[in-house]
């Protein structure tokens, strides 16, 4: 039985007592987090929401967000987190494509629901519900307290290849697809990233990024699964997540990057207040060298990094190998297998570049409504990443860079990555992004995007543009790869996991041209 509502009814019968969520000032055990989701689910089935219909979400970390994501599960209904940033036509295409006939939202979103309602085709305003954080959980529903919390709603029975969420891409050109994830792949993610995180029931998991995205199922799945304490924040700040790890010895923790970089370069970072941590998982993007070696001399023997797609294959670094593997994202898990291939489809030799192709037991059923782009992506139950990688003689994968991100400098393949791990290296350096500019002669050019330390004049002096141009030239392994030029900034534009969205900052370079991204 792969029915993801069992979980939490095996926890509230069997370890009623123990801690299950905490956020804020909210601590639930599983009794009471069991007994709230099936009023949720009640809540739900009382607005006509049926197995296999869609119920959107328009919020960011929320108890009741975290609560709906198990009622859906409970009823068998498709949970469609959206991202609290979407406005305009980019929230009513994505409504509209997954055909949604609920949305749950919080009050201060309502203005931007509002702009858009008379746009969606298949939602009314009687099943857009209002979360108000100035209210106790679902505070705007007092029949919620009249369902039996205790059982769940009668519906038809929920099956392992049953879809469980669509998770909408974050999109570069065009309409995001939606990847669809079953029942049965979310329980893959609950039996074998536990394992690998090495997670027991008593775990104490935290997450501070939003919960709309895919990364944030890595430990969340687990989390549940085993019975641990899962501890939500409201939004990422460092200062808050060491206090946290502290008070609460928080175990395992799962960050993208920029999250990394903001707790190492934190005031409040001190080694002692995160030792209770066993697990520090990177994922989203890759984390420069020049970190992950500060990381493993501050907190030895707990650096784990994941390569993946959400479509479904993953590879991990385990915190066994950081050091030996330094600058690998890992190796594929059990009963998944990773491949190198080139243009002609056939595999290559280790050592030489190629796509990376997986597959595996996270496979999804494809994207949502769209038969075609599913085929050029999952061929044959193999999934095409359109990243560029290859193998080492232990089949480790080694990541050159985005397909995507490729800069192509008179013909010559200019990966930013290997830039980018030169020009972290630099004392005044908290984040570069590096990507290809218009360029008369050679198509393309490099340029850097750095963000600078706080403090860094303290220690590096006035650290100039054109300085930071002539050190990471000087430093290159090859003259294509001298940027052009570096702009410093005061952040990075990021999307609501906190990836940096590279494609924000190369779009104005490319207005009026044949843009490349």
């Amino acid at each position: 039985m792969m029915e993801l509502s069992s979980l939490l009814e095996h926890h509230a019968r069997y370890r009623p007592h123990a801690t299950a969520v905490v956020f804020g000032q909210r601590r639930m055990d599983f009794r009471s987090f069991h007994a709230r989701v099936n009023q949720v689910a009640h809540l739900l089935t009382g607005l006509g929401v049926k197995k296999g219909e869609r119920v959107a979400t328009l919020m960011g970390n929320t108890l009741e967000l975290l609560e709906l994501y198990w009622a859906c599960a409970t009823i068998g209904a498709v949970a469609v987190p959206l991202s609290p940033l979407l406005t305009g036509i980019g929230l009513s295409a994505l409504i509209n494509d997954a055909g949604a006939i609920c949305l749950v939202t919080q009050q201060s979103l309502l203005p931007v629901v509002e702009d858009v309602l008379p746009e969606l085709a298949t939602l009314s305003p009687a099943r857009v519900l209002l979360i108000d954080a100035n209210q106790p959980p679902w505070g705007n529903y007092p029949a919620l307290a009249a369902a039996a919390p205790e059982t769940r709603p009668l519906s038809a029975a929920v099956t392992a290849d049953d879809l469980f969420n669509i998770m909408y891409t974050s999109g570069t050109t065009g309409l995001p697809k939606g990847i669809m994830h079953s029942h049965r792949v979310r329980a893959m993610y609950a039996l074998l990233l536990g394992a690998a995180w090495r997670m027991t029931p008593e775990s104490v998991v935290l997450h501070t990024g939003a919960i709309v995205f895919n990364g944030a199922f890595v430990t969340l799945m687990p989390a549940f699964h085993l019975g641990a304490t899962y501890i939500l924040h409201r939004q990422f700040d460092p200062a808050a997540m060491i206090d946290t790890i502290a008070q609460e010895k928080v175990t395992h923790i799962m960050v993208v990057p920029a999250q990394i970089i903001a707790l190492l370069d934190s005031p409040a970072f001190d080694p002692d207040k995160l030792a209770s941590l066993q697990m520090i998982l990177s994922l989203g993007a890759p984390l420069a060298q020049s970190r992950k070696d500060q990381l493993e001399l501050l907190l030895p023997g707990r650096f784990h990094e994941l390569y993946g797609l959400t479509e479904g294959f993953v590879t991990i670094l385990d915190k066994t190998d950081a050091v030996r593997k330094a600058g690998s994202v890992g190796c594929p898990q059990a009963f998944s297998e990773v491949r190198i291939v080139g243009d002609d489809g056939h595999d290559l030799p280790p050592g030489q570049p190629g796509e990376i192709v997986g597959r595996g037991p996270f496979v999804m059923q494809g994207y949502w409504r769209k038969p075609e782009l599913t085929a050029e992506t999952l061929r044959d139950g193999w999934i095409c990443s359109g990243d560029i990688g290859y193998l080492d003689d232990e089949g480790y994968l080694y990541l050159v860079d985005r397909k995507k991100d490729m800069i192509d400098s008179g013909g010559v393949k200019v990966y930013p990555r290997d830039i980018e791990e030169v020009a972290a290296r630099h004392p005044a350096v908290a984040e570069v992004a590096v990507f290809g500019i218009p360029h008369e002669t050679r198509g393309e050019t490099p340029i850097a995007a750095v963000v600078l330390k706080a403090g860094a004049d303290a220690f590096c002096g006035q650290v100039t543009a054109e300085e930071l141009r002539d050190w990471i030239n000087e430093r290159v392994a090859a003259r294509y790869q001298r940027v052009q030029d570096v702009v410093i900034k005061p952040a990075f534009p990021r999307n609501a996991a906190g990836k940096t969205l590279k494609r924000d900052m190369r779009e104005p370079y490319w207005a009026g041209r044949t843009s490349r991204i």
